[in-house]
């Protein structure tokens, strides 16, 4: 028989959303365990675009200071255009009446390893590493926690919420019959890494040619790229030869070309098959589902971070109290946490998921999939003027850089061993 345990809430997956909402509901009391399959943090070419909404969560809970220690770039431009025609040229320095007016760009094992390192101040926080999460624990019509594997064996895990943060490909998502809605995408994505010189441009820029896409962000010392390729094409562009995919590049960001050859081998070449859907219903009796296991952003905008913390702050928000009462329950493992309260969760969200999303698929529509087909991006009539793309520039940083409806830690701090906050709000 596996081994049983119990805690208030379980949370499948590490990453930005499972851990950030580890910590908001470890630091209101909450009994709260973490499950990351791998072992450590390390991997390249995830989200690491921490944007204006992210910066204020983490000074509501005071990492800033320890953010800004770390080593990281922050960009304060948004550029997307053909050599001679922009179509976005958003400057983050506009929006005076934000506190954080730029990105910054953290390595996420960085970002990560700094939360965990604050959470595990909370007696009530327990991360559990190489822990493999098997499926849900089910009985009398809900989810009562989950079964996972790690070294020792397996185990169970009991829960008065089980939470699936565990990505776009949730395996807990899958286990516990919720299927995502398809909502397309046209493109692929090859991630790339090329030195950078001091002087280069700055910022984050998109380049747009006939047949062709990519995007450039600076990290100081090197460009991390984003080459856009036709949904499905990946082997056939892989036929064509590294000379090919070079040469491509150098034609769409002649900037670049006299260090293409850095590109020497298919390793260093990353393939990221892009995807973007979302969950009709986010939860189940006793399980919900956020962040990537709920909706899956496409790269444009580098939103999927961001969002993702949006809904833990959010789902903290909501349920960080019942599940501390919930606590002092004996039988709580056998009760349903009410399932209406869970379902605030998605009704909050739903705007920014769905208003997000939305204006992904119009750049995929408008821009990117007539780019990759050999066409010329066009954009509304309205907005082909002078006046009408720099509205658009400075609604699409609104919009994609600052968030629809983003979010403010309201959930206590309450001292170990008892039940008095330490605050019971954060400075605005």
């Amino acid at each position: 028989m596996p081994e049983a345990q119990t805690t208030t809430c379980a949370i499948a997956g590490g990453g930005p959303a499972g851990i950030t909402l580890g910590l908001l509901l470890a630091r209101a009391g909450v009994r709260t365990t973490v499950l990351e399959k791998h072992g450590d943090f390390l991997r390249d070419f995830r989200g690491d675009t921490v944007h204006p909404s992210t910066l204020r969560v983490l000074d509501e809970i005071g990492l800033v200071g320890e953010l800004e220690g770390l080593p990281h770039r922050k960009l304060t431009t948004l550029r997307i255009g053909t050599d001679t025609r922009p179509l976005i040229d958003a400057d983050l320095t506009r929006f005076t009446r934000w506190r954080y007016r730029h990105i910054a760009m953290i390595p996420q094992w960085d970002l990560l390893t700094l939360l965990v390192e604050h959470a595990r101040r909370y007696p009530a926080f327990r991360l559990l590493m190489n822990a493999e999460v098997l499926g849900p624990i089910e009985q009398g019509g809900a989810v009562r926690g989950l079964r996972y594997r790690d070294p020792s064996g397996e185990h169970e895990l009991r829960a008065v919420l089980t939470v699936a943060a565990d990505g776009r490909r949730s395996d807990l998502r899958k286990a516990a019959g919720m299927v995502p809605t398809e909502l397309g995408a046209p493109m692929d994505v090859l991630w790339l890494r090329i030195s950078r010189r001091p002087g280069d441009r700055s910022g984050l820029g998109g380049y747009i040619g006939r047949g062709q896409m990519a995007a450039t962000i600076d990290r100081g010392d090197y460009w991390q790229i984003a080459f856009l390729i036709p949904k499905g094409s990946y082997e056939r562009v892989r036929a064509q030869g590294l000379r090919a995919l070079r040469d491509r590049l150098a034609a769409l960001a002649p900037f670049l070309a006299d260090r293409v050859g850095e590109i020497d081998a298919w390793d260093k070449v990353a393939f990221l098959e892009v995807g973007l859907d979302r969950l009709a219903r986010w939860d189940r009796p006793g399980l919900l589902a956020i962040g990537d296991a709920a909706h899956t952003m496409s790269p444009i905008g580098g939103v999927g971070i961001n969002l993702a913390v949006q809904d833990a702050v959010a789902a903290a928000n909501l349920l960080a109290d019942p599940l501390y009462r919930a606590q002092a329950d004996p039988a709580r493992f056998d009760r349903t946490l009410n399932p209406g309260l869970v379902r605030r969760v998605q009704r909050r969200r739903a705007v920014p998921t769905i208003g997000t999303q939305t204006v992904q698929r119009v750049v995929q529509s408008r821009i990117i999939d007539r780019a990759l087909g050999d066409a010329e991006p066009r954009l509304p009539a309205v907005l082909e003027t002078a006046a009408g793309r720099r509205l658009l520039s400075q609604a699409m940083a609104r919009i994609m850089i600052y968030g629809l409806l983003p979010e403010h830690v309201r959930t206590p701090e309450r001292r170990a061993g008892t039940g008095a906050p330490v605050v019971e709000g954060v400075r605005r």
